[in-house]
């Protein structure tokens, strides 16, 4: 579905210029949950929001690569080809859901505006937004007139669409939640929310940036069933932004590991957890707390991550890697399979 090749981006500043990402490659197939994990500040955000074209322009800037999605290469899109993509092929769910849903607007309201972009590019590029307004909104003259869809109401078939999205993202009692604005939601009725407005365009790729991170252990737990769920559900595809392993071995098909802008590691999530090859993951695991008593102490990555405005030479995990050799430090190293199905970026596999 989509492919990501020698992807480098950065972000260029008067006084510097950063490295968010470097050489980064990856492929999602149709209908897989793909999770990306890495603790913060490896690029995962960089990348989600490169993939839908929302980079922040200046200062970002894509210095190198590809992003092929089915056959289009979304980097050489133009800003208008890139609003037809959004949503109705690529859709993105972001990290806060009380900051990306508008205050002032009720839940309705703000599901109606993504079914109307919709409709208006199903319908052709002759649809225009007051013919297709009239398949959610009331088109009596007298509603139609009073300007602010503040002051508008939902048709019948409208209502019914919303619902049936809402209902989808199991939301308890919708033909209430609809009428509500986002204050009165709580966290995780908000991220169910903003699920159903990116699920309401029908898109074939869902980026999820971190979904779960102002949610409470059950709330959470709950999200990640529904997502999983809506996969063969809605036939989408989901790829997941998290710095947490724990939520990507209970959903995931398969991980991708990142550290300091590069992939590391790539593998099924069963065998990444069983058998992880690279340094990196392995602290990464052995820092996840236990269940049970321990006689030891917990375990933590030593040392910082590298500045990216200077990357070092060699391999960006060396300084901090228990296993470095000497070539760590002079180059870089390669993305080899070293399983099947299990790619690592390490000397300790290439020799």
């Amino acid at each position: 579905m989509l492919t990501v090749s020698g992807l480098t981006i950065a972000y260029e500043f008067p006084e510097s210029s950063l490295t968010a990402l470097s050489r980064v490659d990856i492929e999602i197939k149709e209908r897989e949950f793909l999770a990306v994990v890495g603790e913060s500040g490896c690029g995962k955000s960089t990348l989600a929001l490169s993939l839908i074209g929302l980079l922040p322009s200046p200062p970002a800037r894509i210095v190198g690569g590809s992003i092929v999605y089915r056959s289009t290469n979304i980097v050489k899109l133009s800003k208008k080809e890139l609003r037809r993509l959004r949503g109705t092929e690529i859709a993105m769910i972001f990290q806060e859901p009380l900051t990306s849903l508008n205050p002032v607007y009720r839940v309705g309201d703000q599901i109606a505006e993504a079914i109307i972009v919709r409709n208006s590019r199903e319908d052709g590029v002759e649809a225009t937004r007051s013919d297709v307004m009239q398949k959610v909104y009331r088109t009596d003259r007298a509603v139609m007139s009073r300007g602010p869809w503040l002051r508008r109401r939902l048709s019948p078939e409208g209502r019914r669409e919303i619902v049936d999205w809402l209902k989808l993202v199991r939301i308890p009692d919708p033909e209430q939640v609809l009428d509500r604005y986002p204050f009165e939601l709580s966290g995780g009725m908000r991220q169910r929310v903003m699920i159903a407005m990116a699920l309401s365009q029908r898109p074939k790729l869902l980026i999820a940036d971190e979904p779960t991170t102002a949610l409470d252990v059950t709330t959470q737990a709950q999200v990640l069933k529904l997502m999983k769920e809506l996969i063969t559900e809605v036939d989408t595809t989901v790829l997941l932004i998290t710095h947490d392993l724990a939520v990507a071995s209970q959903v995931a098909d398969r991980v991708l590991v990142m550290y300091a802008g590069e992939v590391v590691e790539d593998a099924g999530v069963y065998g990444l957890f069983a058998d992880s090859l690279h340094p990196y993951t392995v602290g990464l695991l052995s820092c996840i707390p236990t269940g049970s008593k321990r006689t030891t102490k917990l375990l933590a990555i030593p040392g910082t991550i590298p500045d990216l405005s200077h990357p070092p030479k060699g391999c960006r995990y060396a300084s901090r890697c228990p296993m470095a050799m000497d070539v760590c430090l002079e180059r870089a190293p390669r993305m080899i399979e070293a399983e099947e199905g299990h790619r690592v970026s390490c000397f300790l596999h290439d020799r």
